[in-house]
């Protein structure tokens, strides 16, 4: 369910600024790996098949993010990417039957997501920049592909909460980004279906800019490892940032 903490009326209507969630405000990289290692830990190794951590997150990770984009394209469920993400990598080396390895990966499955929830690590400056740009009168929102069932838990571990005025996730319609049709959605959710006064702050090019172009948002790419992309071709209302802290000098030219 969305949850909606303030919603300006149309006579006073504020401008958005759209966060990604994961690698944009929360280090989902870091917070991940840790939830892994407590999971790798208390599983002893998923019956000592691998080596180490680091032997199981070179299997994980690649396939992980593979079906994420899948699952973003539309191509796989949101239950065949949560399964598959540990069957398959686990499938290689499992050497018992196949229902055991489906009861093991319901298992990792929900009690991965419980760890994840639980960790803390947020981007550099995260906290900072929400507290600006509200000092600065805008109000603020996460857009995810998330799931439900973890994005609320994530953000209140991490100490973003009472920063964020409205959270919208995918699981909400069942769209994802960069459908134009959860952007359209998240305008009505705060009653402004004015593109013109949203702006979506995101690290995935082909996700969150593309979505946001789509719908009509200014973007606003944070691209920490300074990849290239044409942006010119993605419409003028554009902008690239390499930390969040740069992004009171370019926000006010996007709306």
């Amino acid at each position: 369910m969305t949850t909606a903490m303030k919603t300006p009326d149309s006579h006073n209507r504020r401008k958005w600024i759209w966060f990604d969630l994961d690698d944009t405000l929360i280090d989902f990289h870091t917070n991940s790996r840790l939830a892994h290692k407590l999971l790798f830990d208390e599983q002893e190794g998923f019956g000592h098949i691998f080596h180490d951590v680091s032997d199981w997150l070179n299997a994980y990770e690649d396939h992980n993010l593979l079906l994420w984009k899948r699952y973003a394209e539309g191509e796989i469920t949101q239950e065949f990417l949560r399964m598959d993400r540990f069957f398959t990598p686990l499938m290689t080396r499992w050497t018992r039957s196949r229902e055991e390895l489906e009861t093991l990966c319901r298992y990792l499955d929900t009690h991965y997501l419980d760890l994840l929830a639980a960790q803390k690590t947020v981007i550099a400056d995260a906290k900072e920049t929400l507290e600006e740009m509200r000092n600065m009168g805008y109000s603020i929102g996460v857009l995810s592909n998330g799931f439900t069932s973890v994005q609320h838990r994530k953000i209140e571990s991490a100490g973003l909460k009472s920063l964020i005025d409205c959270v919208v996730l995918s699981d909400d319609i069942g769209v994802t980004k960069p459908d134009p049709r959860l952007y359209l959605y998240a305008m009505s959710v705060v009653n402004d279906l004015d593109p013109r006064n949203h702006v979506m702050v995101g690290d995935n090019f082909s996700t969150d800019i593309r979505g946001a172009v789509a719908a009509g948002w200014g973007n606003v790419w944070f691209n920490p490892k300074g990849k290239s992309a044409d942006l010119g071709t993605e419409g003028a209302r554009n902008a690239s940032i390499r930390s969040l802290s740069e992004l009171k000098k370019v926000i006010t030219d996007l709306f």
